[in-house]
């Protein structure tokens, strides 16, 4: 499966049930996610800056204003901020608010199409000639977008301009208006459009495939100059490269990804089979080439795969002491290549929306496949709904982890769902350790080796329980978790003398199961030791959650039967306090917890 090249999935929003119909059909329409406040949100402005961060196009059954007013703190740079459009309740009216350019219009007009509404388009250029001169298509590369604005003005207003180039359907409508005259020119040139006062437009088609192949480490300023030199010596813009190509061997070099950065342009990957069927086309093959990566040649072969069997050479193999490439015009039937696969490890926090990083849900939002224990997946609530999903029930931890990096390896963004933080007991460990192994020893394939990984934080447990108590982690904490499945029983022992002896505060993660009962209750008699019987304690029980319940006890009244596998376990020091509140739904049962930093001093000493 290849990456989602249409980006996050657009989302209608409801703001009334009764709008839910209207809602269906253009959802229905666009292929779109439906998410109605009351059933699937409830804080319209946290949701939809949350979407809207996450680069969903965004189509809200509202009043333009509502929408506005919400989005309005969230606005920075247009060129990168999904589509927003409002639909009147009554279907008549679809306005595009942001984004015209780059979808918003394009799904005004399928979304009144559906339902029979008007496209209310604004943008000047749609309006007087249906072409939006800074967004072109895919295939088409503006090389001065800046200029866009400055041309169609002037065409708007009534100067008349020149055409030149090759005959481009999607610019055709300014010839049937007249507001420009086509001019003879090289038709091997760049589509150029030209308005007198303002600086020409220059298109060019994105018709070559850019072929690399690099030492391993290859200094990425290295390839780039080699291929901007090579470029202009053979006249070349580019603006016209498509796409870079290499094999897979090379999915996880920097250097090749800097390129495509540089280039503004995707990085494809190809097997060494797949560049070996080209050899009998390579301009340069090379034994030694062939003995290290089983083809005989990379840059040439990469670029004629991707350019396909019409596709020719433009420039043969160049090389420098550390890196080569080709450029080959693409002709049909070229083979598109895989992109590097994506791997996120995500904390989403202990399951309530408003606690989830915008990287998370940005990530989420990006993924072609969600994994994970399907509890948590199911606690992503509407982002989970309709996607491709892989669950895995409690004691697979290991199979999950080797599913998401092999799955990644096949080219595909995959997130990894974990609850609170990937990294703290949970998944991102057991990522690393599988990619720290040799495959024979019990590791993943090279292909999953060389994925992008990424591991995006979420609020732990701890965090969570601490805040809604106070701020019992005030100072110094440790976490152990009490599970001896994977520790043993002896090593948790350690742990908890050592730390009831350091006065830590302390968070007992996975404290009992249903089969575990007893190291809770030794870690309680074990910290009796050494610190106050009417030390707090606070039972924090699924976080976040409609269920969420906070008790607050004391060490010497804690019992194992209270706590369960949703429970986390936070256990004060000996200086941790307790502070009794007028509202009884403030803290835990109206009392908040605490554990002094030392400012007491301080506050004491301006006292006197």
């Amino acid at each position: 499966m290849s990456e989602r090249g249409a980006g996050p999935l657009p989302v209608v929003l409801c703001l009334l049930s009764a709008n839910a119909p209207l809602g269906r059909r253009i959802a229905g329409a666009l292929d779109a996610r439906l998410d109605i406040r009351g059933e699937d949100f409830d804080d319209l402005g946290a949701h939809l800056a949350a979407l809207f961060h996450a680069g969903h196009p965004l189509v809200g059954i509202a009043s333009a204003g509502i929408l506005i007013r919400l989005l309005a703190p969230h606005l920075g740079d247009k060129r990168t901020e999904p589509a927003v459009l409002a639909v009147s309740a009554d279907g008549a009216a679809v306005v595009p608010l942001l984004g015209g350019h780059h979808g918003a219009n394009a799904l005004a007009g399928r979304i009144a199409e559906a339902i029979g509404g008007t496209a209310a388009v604004t943008t000047a250029g749609d309006v007087t000639f249906g072409v939006a001169l800074d967004a072109p298509p895919e295939d088409w590369r503006l090389d001065n977008p800046e200029d866009a604005k400055a041309v169609m003005a002037a065409l708007v207003s009534g100067t008349k301009g020149q055409l030149s180039g090759p005959k481009a359907g999607w610019i055709a409508p300014l010839e049937t208006a007249g507001a420009v005259e086509r001019v003879a020119a090289d038709p091997e040139a760049p589509l150029v459009l030209s308005v007198p006062g303002v600086p020409p437009l220059v298109y060019r088609r994105r018709a070559l495939a850019l072929g690399v192949g690099c030492a391993r480490g290859c200094d990425p300023d290295q390839l780039i100059g080699l291929v901007g030199r090579t470029l202009a010596e053979a006249g070349i813009s580019a603006g016209e490269i498509a796409a870079i190509h290499s094999i897979d061997l090379k999915s996880d070099e920097a250097a090749i990804h800097a390129l495509a950065r540089h280039l503004g342009v995707p990085a494809r990957f190809h097997s060494a089979a797949r560049l070996e069927e080209e050899a009998p086309r390579l301009a340069n093959p090379s034994n030694v080439v062939f003995a290290e990566v089983g083809c005989h040649g990379v840059a040439e072969g990469a670029a004629l795969a991707a350019a396909g069997p019409d596709g020719k050479l433009l420039v043969e193999k160049v090389k420098s002491a550390e890196a080569t490439f080709a450029v080959a015009a693409i002709g049909q039937g070229g083979a598109a290549g895989t992109p590097r696969g994506h791997l996120a490890v995500i904390g989403i926090g202990p399951g309530q929306a408003a606690w989830r990083t915008p990287e998370a849900t940005r990530l989420i939002a990006e993924a072609d496949e969600l994994v994970g224990y399907g509890f948590y997946i199911d606690l992503l609530g509407p982002e989970a709904r309709g996607r491709m999903r892989r669950d895995f029930t409690l004691g697979e931890e290991e199979a999950r982890c080797r599913y998401a990096l092999e799955a990644a390896g096949e080219g595909r963004r995959v997130a990894l769902i974990c609850s609170g933080d990937g990294g703290i007991f949970a998944m991102g460990a057991l990522v690393m350790e599988l990619l720290d192994r040799d495959e024979s020893a019990g590791g993943v394939s090279d292909a999953a080796r060389r994925v992008e990984l990424i591991h995006a934080p979420g609020i732990s447990a701890l965090q969570a329980a601490s805040a809604r108590a106070g701020a019992l982690l005030g100072h110094d904490f440790c976490a152990i978790s009490l599970s001896d499945l994977l520790t043993p029983r002896e090593a948790i022992l350690q742990r908890l003398h050592a730390a009831a002896e350091g006065d830590f505060v302390i968070a007992f993660y996975n404290p009992v199961s249903r089969r575990r009962r007893t190291l809770l209750a030794e870690a309680r008699d074990i910290l009796l030791r050494h610190r106050p019987a009417d030390t707090p304690v606070l039972l924090a029980t699924s976080l976040g959650r409609p269920e969420e319940r906070l008790v607050l006890r004391r060490l010497d009244t804690l019992e194992v039967d209270e706590v369960d596998m949703m429970t986390i376990v936070l256990i004060g020091s000996s200086a941790s306090r307790r502070v009794a509140s007028g509202d009884i739904s403030a803290g835990a049962g109206g009392e908040w917890i605490y554990t002094p930093r030392g400012y007491a001093k301080h506050i004491d000493g301006d006292a006197s």
